[in-house]
């Protein structure tokens, strides 16, 4: 495994995809920035991390995913693996906001953005981005964002951190690997934010609706079930989840 330390950069996302596509590139490559001055999230908006307080990095992961069906339980390992390493620091109430947002409590901690490339052999690749907020104390403009240390009351160190991760992924990986794939889904699904409880969600034209959450199935799709006993499913792209939203 090799680790790549860096000051300032665009995206460790996309620096990684560009070595990896340009030069032989070892599994579990980790690219951490201590800065990054566009990183991304879902559906293409900005990540905000003040400089050498939180712990945004990238890793690459291939020689697992056998092909596109399998993607989404890649989200779900790497989403399990953050959990688990967040338990190990007591951070209570965690959840997992489809895709695979972290929260505690009702608050965003951890973003992971994971893009997968194609290779002409059939291989996949698969970048995977997470920022996790670790010792920033202010967010503006983002009322629902908190961090490791405004929750815990301390500071941490981010390197003691990543290297709980990495073993942590590891654990997950190894159960794609040996097609546990049931023990991911299953705990992904204890873990799933607002599960069977009524919440509000709003779709790409600004329209609200109330429905609940029944599952994700294996493409990634939330299973809503509406008035009525319907069940609809959406792409992560079309709805979302509104946070801290009361239903009367």
């Amino acid at each position: 495994m090799r680790i790549i330390k860096i000051d300032t950069i665009n995206s460790t996302n996309d620096f990684l995809k560009k070595i990896s596509q340009e030069n032989f590139t070892e599994n579990f490559t980790i690219v951490v920035a201590n800065q990054q001055t566009h990183g991304r999230g879902q559906m293409g908006t900005n990540w905000h991390s003040d400089k050498g307080m939180n712990l945004t990095f990238s890793v690459l992961v291939k020689d697992v995913l056998v092909d596109k069906s399998a993607i989404f339980m890649l989200n779900k390992a790497v989403s399990l693996a953050v959990l688990k390493t967040l338990s190990y620091y007591k951070i209570p109430c965690l959840s997992i906001k489809w895709p695979n947002d972290i929260l505690s409590e009702n608050k965003k901690l951890v973003g992971i953005l994971i893009e997968n490339i194609f290779k002409s052999n059939d291989e996949i690749h698969s970048i995977i981005g997470i920022g996790i907020n670790v010792n920033q104390n202010l967010f503006l403009h983002l009322p629902n964002a908190t961090s490791m240390s405004i929750i815990k009351a301390k500071t941490f160190d981010l390197d003691d951190i990543l290297k709980h991760f990495i073993k942590d992924l590891e654990i997950y990986i190894n159960l794609i690997k040996f097609d546990k794939l049931d023990e991911i889904k299953s705990l992904y699904d204890k873990y799933l934010y607002h599960k069977d409880k009524l919440s509000v969600f709003e779709d790409l034209s600004n329209q609200r609706f109330m429905g609940i959450i029944r599952q994700v199935n294996d493409d990634g799709k939330l299973i809503i079930e509406k008035e009525n006993n319907v069940f609809e499913s959406y792409e992560f792209k079309q709805i979302i989840t509104l946070l801290n939203y009361k239903v009367s």
